[in-house]
């Protein structure tokens, strides 16, 4: 089921281009309280991105927007990071990488789900140019469903996008809708 008329697109499923990376978190990778600090964990999902983009795509292949990162536990040290990600939806050009991030505490065994991530990646060519990529095979209905999710969050993302652009309000207009907020206003 294809909305290209090209007869030769390519199409690889997701599972061709899946990546799954493992690390131990170090004293160096913590924050001053103890926990892994999150830009160490978000320059870990840009490497798995890229690999998963540039597998898939068969291009070298450059981060265009992270759309979503969410932590949802703290890392510990001492405790193995597992990241595994997926090609979730593909554009002309573009490729959404779906990334899920779990620590496992390697002394008892217990695992936590501690970051879902979807970041878009752009193929390139020698030139940096902006390159076709592959379609999707979805294989499951996992990968239909991620596929389809990741079509309403750049919905949402353009909606987004228009209501910040029409957001052009003067002080006047917006000063009064402040009040409740933790904030002081001393203009």
């Amino acid at each position: 089921m294809s909305k290209t008329k090209d007869t030769k697109t390519i199409f690889k499923p997701a599972s061709a281009s899946r990546v799954e990376i493992s690390e131990l978190m170090l004293p160096s990778h913590s924050n001053f309280s103890g926990k892994i600090h999150g830009g160490y964990i978000l320059s870990l999902l840009d490497q798995i991105a890229f690999a998963c983009a540039s597998k898939h795509s068969g291009s070298y292949c450059v981060t265009a927007s992270v759309d979503t990162v969410d932590f949802l536990k703290p890392i510990e040290i001492g405790e193995l990071v597992t990241m595994k990600a997926s090609i979730n939806f593909v554009g002309n050009t573009s490729m959404v990488v779906g990334i899920r991030v779990e620590a496992e505490n390697i002394q008892n065994g217990a695992v936590k789900h501690c970051n879902s991530s979807y970041i878009t990646m752009v193929a390139k060519d020698d030139k940096g140019k902006s390159v076709k990529v592959p379609g999707l095979v979805l294989e499951s209905k996992n990968d239909l469903k991620r596929f389809f999710k990741s079509i309403k969050r750049m919905e949402l993302k353009k909606e987004r996008q228009k209501y910040s652009s029409q957001l052009d309000y003067t002080v006047d207009q917006v000063i009064h809708e402040l009040e409740g907020y933790n904030v002081k206003i001393d203009l």
